[in-house]
C-alpha cells in the first residue's frame, strides 16, 4: 500500500486528518474504558458483571455472538443509547448557564492536550531518523500537557458551584485543593528526567518525543528506561496522577461515602457521561505520558529499540507497530488504574491533604536533589 500521496496534501489538511483520526479514537476509547471498568470490578470481586447485552444480528453467529456477549462489549452501546435518549431532568435550583457549560469545559482539556503528546513513530528513509506520529510536536510538550490538564479542574468547580448545593459544592472545593496539593510534586517529579535528557549539553527540550529518544539511545544507561534507573520519581509521578485524575483512592471531588455523588450530583443523563468520558479520557492521556516518560514510549523492551525493527519496513506498517506498542503499555497502565481503584479503599480527605503536602512533597525535593546532584557529579568526570 502506498501511502506517500499523504505527504504531498498541504499541511493544514494532514493536520485536520489527524486531529480528526485521534479524537475519533481516543473518545471511544475513553468510553469503552467505563464498560472495560464495570468487567475489571467483576473480576476483582468474582462476579460475571456485563454479560447480557447483545445485538440480534451477532446472536446467532456460532460461538462468537455467546462469547462478545459473555464479553461485555455491547453493554456500552446499551448505555450510549441510554445516556442519549433518557429524558434529561434540570433541577429548578441550579444555574442553568453554567450548569449546561461544566460537562462541555470537561472534555476540552482532554481532547486538547492528547495533540502534544506523541503516540508512535515511524521511520523516514529519506531524512535517514526516527519521525514521531503526533500532531504538534512542540519543545515545551510536556509543560502544555500541564498547563492545559490542570484546566480540567475549572469545569469540576464550575459544576460545583452551578448546581447550587453544599455536596456538590464541597466537592468542587476539594477537588481544587487537590489539584494544588499534588501539581507541585507531579512536576518535581519530572524534573530528574528533563535533567537527565538534558545533560549532556542539551538544547532544553520539554519534548516528550526526546525523551523517548533518549531511552533508546545505544549503551547501558542511555536504553534503559527511567522506570528502572528513576523509580521514585515514577512512584512520585504515578501517585499524583492518580489524583489528578480523581481516581480512587484519591476521588475526593465525589466521595460517594460523604458527599452522595460530589460534583455531579444534580447530574444526569448525557452530561453525567460527559463528565466520565473527560475522567477516563484524563486518564488515557496521564497514562500515556507516564509511557513516555517511564516506559520507553514506543520502545518494545529496554535496550530494544523500535527504529531497527521498523528500518525496513513500509512506512505504514512501521507506524503501526510503534502505534502498537505504544497503545499496548498504555492500556496495561489503565488496566492498574482501574485494579487499584476496586482494592484499596478511599482515603479521607485529611489524609489526602497529609500525604500530598507532608509525605509526596518532601520525597519529590529530596529526589529532585538527589539527582541533581548525581547527573552534576557524573558530568564533571
Amino acid at each position: 500500500m502506498d501511502f506517500s500521496f499523504y505527504f504531498d496534501l498541504p499541511l493544514w489538511i494532514r493536520t485536520a486528518l489527524q486531529g480528526i483520526a485521534v479524537i475519533a479514537v481516543l473518545f471511544p476509547i475513553s468510553a469503552a474504558c467505563s464498560m472495560a471498568e464495570r468487567k475489571v470490578a467483576a473480576w476483582v470481586q468474582g462476579r460475571p458483571g456485563p454479560n447480557r447485552a447483545i445485538v440480534p444480528w451477532v446472536a446467532p453467529i456460532p460461538f462468537l455472538g455467546r462469547f462478545l456477549q459473555r464479553l461485555g462489549v455491547f453493554q456500552l452501546m446499551a448505555d450510549g443509547g441510554k445516556f442519549v435518549f433518557k429524558e434529561d431532568v434540570i433541577p429548578g435550583h441550579v444555574n442553568k448557564f453554567y450548569y449546561y457549560i461544566a460537562p462541555l469545559l470537561a472534555l476540552i482539556p482532554a481532547l486538547t492536550t492528547v495533540t502534544v503528546v506523541p503516540f508512535g513513530a515511524y521511520w523516514d528513509a529519506a531524512a535517514n531518523t526516527l519521525k514521531p506520529l503526533i500532531l504538534a510536536d512542540l519543545d515545551v510538550g510536556l509543560l502544555a500537557v500541564f498547563a492545559i490538564s490542570s484546566l480540567g479542574v475549572y469545569s469540576i468547580i464550575i459544576a460545583g458551584w452551578a448546581s447550587n448545593s453544599k455536596f456538590p459544592f464541597l466537592g468542587s472545593v476539594r477537588a481544587s485543593a487537590q489539584l494544588i496539593s499534588y501539581e507541585l510534586s507531579m512536576t518535581l517529579s519530572v524534573l530528574p528526567v528533563f535533567l537527565w535528557v538534558n545533560a549532556p549539553g542539551g538544547n532544553g527540550t520539554l519534548s516528550l518525543f526526546d525523551v523517548v529518544q533518549t531511552q533508546s539511545e545505544p549503551g547501558f544507561l542511555g536504553g534503559m528506561w527511567y522506570l528502572f534507573l528513576m523509580p521514585l520519581s515514577a512512584f512520585i509521578f504515578l501517585v499524583a496522577l492518580f489524583a489528578e485524575t480523581n481516581r480512587q483512592p484519591f476521588d475526593m471531588p465525589e466521595s460517594e461515602s460523604d458527599l452522595v455523588g460530589g460534583f455531579h450530583t444534580e447530574y444526569g443523563e448525557f452530561k453525567w457521561s460527559l463528565f466520565f468520558v473527560a475522567e477516563y479520557a484524563h486518564m488515557l492521556v496521564g497514562s500515556g505520558v507516564f509511557t513516555l516518560l517511564f516506559l520507553g514510549g514506543w520502545n518494545p523492551l529496554p535496550w530494544v529499540p523500535l527504529a531497527p525493527l521498523i528500518e525496513g519496513l513500509p512506512v505504514w506498517l512501521g507506524g503501526v507497530i510503534g502505534i502498537g506498542v505504544f497503545l499496548g503499555k498504555v492500556f496495561v497502565a489503565i488496566f492498574f488504574f482501574m485494579w487499584v481503584r476496586w482494592t484499596l479503599p478511599r482515603f479521607r480527605y485529611d489524609q489526602v491533604m497529609k500525604i500530598g503536602w507532608q509525605k509526596l512533597l518532601p520525597l519529590s525535593i529530596a529526589n529532585l536533589i538527589f539527582y541533581a546532584l548525581a547527573i552534576a557529579l557524573i558530568e564533571t568526570r
